[in-house]
């Protein structure tokens, strides 16, 4: 299991003003809080682990190679950065995790008999909407 606070030193952040509420303060303080993390150039991780970050993580990634997460619902800057923070630890850790292997069941019987009744009612109402024949 890998730890994403060590990859905090890679972050880089940017501001921007962001909607929401906030008032007048919207318009003048910029608190939209935009985290890049460039997986391919980072030193900090392994040619494996990279790897993994890019499969698991490719429909989040840019085409360069970089993740791009930001955060706005806050009205300040700082705890927007620490959300947006948050997210990535997340997102890093859930990468990282192995699915538990299923185990393979069989349906009881009565779900199967459960089953087999919805099919023989759905059979009815079709054939309740055909022609009838005199």
């Amino acid at each position: 299991m890998i730890d994403p606070s060590r990859l905090h030193p890679e972050l880089q952040y940017q501001f921007a003003r962001s909607g929401g509420k906030g008032g007048q303060n919207v318009n003048k303080v910029s608190t939209k809080a935009e985290l890049r993390f460039s997986v391919r150039d980072s030193v900090l991780l392994s040619d494996e682990e990279k790897a993994v970050l890019l499969e698991k993580l490719a429909n989040k990634l840019t085409t360069e190679g970089e993740l791009v997460l930001y955060h706005q619902t806050e009205r300040s800057q700082l705890d927007n950065r620490g959300k947006v923070t948050e997210k990535f630890n997340r997102l890093i850790r859930s990468a990282f995790e192995k699915p538990k292997p299923r185990k393979v069941t069989r349906p009881t019987k009565a779900s199967v008999e459960e089953r087999k009744a919805e099919k023989k009612r759905r059979g009815e109402v079709k054939e309740a909407r055909r022609k009838v024949n005199f």
